[in-house]
């Protein structure tokens, strides 16, 4: 069985549609063309056009394409920074979803709000709100925190290693980094992830990393995966992942 997966997406629309273009001819290729494809999550942030990104998705999704859409920690900080209340004491809330590292304003800037150093962020909060489509925050609302298929877990940071899926914390699933990520134990399904950027996919035996940082300019990844084999998805076809 084939399962599809594309890495932290984070508002590169043209990026997207591309890796979507070379899961379509593997699928053509492949005879796969009921294979789920499961995107690893932060669909907005640092890049251009999340706006864009997020009516891309919606739109194929409606259609019925087999996407899986799962959720990551820059999408988990768009929805608090549009409700407090809502993740008041939560980590997420610690964060400002505005500062330039993280890539909230440009992702505003993509619905057309403007930020600035003075603008109050209940004027800027206020202003998004009357921006971002009603299917946009039921979009984020929807997303999962993980998908099972076959020998296969999708999520966007890690797990915490030693815990059933069924008890890992919304924290864990989106922020974790080094207790996952140094941990070399099996953890049963091959734990497929993103959220923490590499140079080239990285397949560990017990995980693999297809984060290979779209936010910062760099490539997004598609994969096709077959049991615990891994499949890089180029423009002319697989490059097997060791």
């Amino acid at each position: 069985m084939t399962v599809y997966a594309i890495g932290d997406i984070h508002g590169q629309l043209d990026m997207l549609r591309a890796a979507h273009d070379r899961i379509a001819a593997d699928k053509a290729r492949e005879g796969t063309a009921d294979a789920t494809v499961v995107h690893i999550g932060d669909f907005v942030d640092r890049g251009p056009d999340a706006k864009g990104t997020l009516d891309w998705l919606i739109s194929a999704s409606a259609d019925g394409a087999p996407f899986v859409f799962i959720r990551g920690n820059h999408d988990r900080l768009m929805e608090a920074f549009l409700d407090p209340d809502a993740f008041a004491g939560t980590v997420h809330a610690k964060f400002n979803w505005l500062q330039e590292n993280l890539g909230g304003a440009l992702t505003l800037a993509s619905y057309g709000v403007a930020t600035g150093p003075l603008t109050r962020r209940e004027k800027l909060r206020a202003a998004a709100l009357d921006a971002i489509p009603e299917k946009h925050r039921a979009f984020l609302a929807g997303l999962t925190p993980y998908h099972h298929e076959a020998e296969l877990c999708f999520v966007h940071a890690g797990i915490r290693p030693g815990v059933p899926l069924d008890q890992q914390s919304d924290a864990d699933l989106i922020w974790i980094r080094s207790d996952f990520l140094d941990d070399l134990r099996d953890h049963g399904p091959l734990i497929i992830h993103g959220h923490t950027p590499v140079w080239r996919i990285e397949h560990m035996g017990n995980r693999v990393n297809i984060d290979t940082g779209a936010g910062f300019g760099r490539p997004l990844s598609a994969v096709a995966i077959e049991g615990r084999c891994v499949f890089e998805l180029t423009g002319t076809g697989r490059t097997a992942v060791t």
